[in-house]
């Protein structure tokens, strides 16, 4: 009985773990998996996970990189940016045309650059929002400092085998400019790409969706 207990306890944290994602690099602001601290990936904007909680992580102005740990078999996926030392507004996005990743593990964009101007030393906080079959989104945060300085750890971006990923957006253009968008918009072309391999990862341009699920109103 008690094997069967635990049999059937490994198989409901696998099942929870297949529903959701994780922040590897810039490390996330705290292990959001974590329900004794009432946190929920469902939770908007952070997981549930408040302000304070981890440590900020210098990641550069330019060139910046993402990784995340996937578990769905495909993936809406934004990666949005918000300036400040508690921020509640994340109104840039690293990621302005709604991108579908395949694949379940290891997922990397790197060559990221703030759609802004910023100075050295702004403390600022990345949200990954994300969605799979069931249509709600998930969110995750890292706490971050720009610096000028900083260098991404050429370790931390990787791609494993078999993932890919394709921008949904308006415009079949090389462009790979980020804009201070939060979701793409009907005149949006930034962001999107045809055969555009980066990291090992291949970009296609197709028609635009819906990316309510970025603003936390599902």
């Amino acid at each position: 009985m008690m094997f069967v207990a635990l049999i059937t306890f490994v198989l409901a944290l696998a099942h929870k773990a297949s529903a959701h994602f994780k922040i590897d690099y810039p490390p996330w602001r705290a292990d959001s998996f974590n329900e004794a601290l009432n946190y929920s990936q469902w939770t908007y904007p952070c997981g549930g996970v408040p302000d304070g909680v981890g440590n900020r992580t210098e990641w550069p102005i330019t060139d910046g990189a993402v990784q995340l740990t996937l578990h769905h078999p495909w993936t809406y996926l934004f990666i949005n940016v918000g300036l400040g030392s508690s921020v509640t507004n994340f109104n840039m996005s690293f990621t302005p045309d709604l991108m579908n990743v395949t694949g379940q593990g290891n997922f990397c964009l790197p060559s990221l650059s703030v759609p802004m101007k910023v100075s050295d030393g702004t403390n600022a906080t990345i949200q990954v929002v994300t969605s799979g079959d069931s249509g709600s989104a998930l969110y995750n945060c890292a706490d971050i400092v720009f610096r000028s300085s900083a260098k991404a750890p050429a370790s931390m971006c990787k791609n494993d085998t078999g993932m890919s990923a394709v921008i949904i957006g308006h415009s079949a253009t090389t462009s790979n400019t980020s804009a201070p968008a939060a979701c793409p918009s009907s005149a949006s072309t930034h962001n999107s790409a045809t055969g555009m391999a980066v990291e090992g990862v291949i970009f296609a341009a197709m028609l635009g969706l819906a990316c309510i699920f970025a603003t936390g109103m599902v």
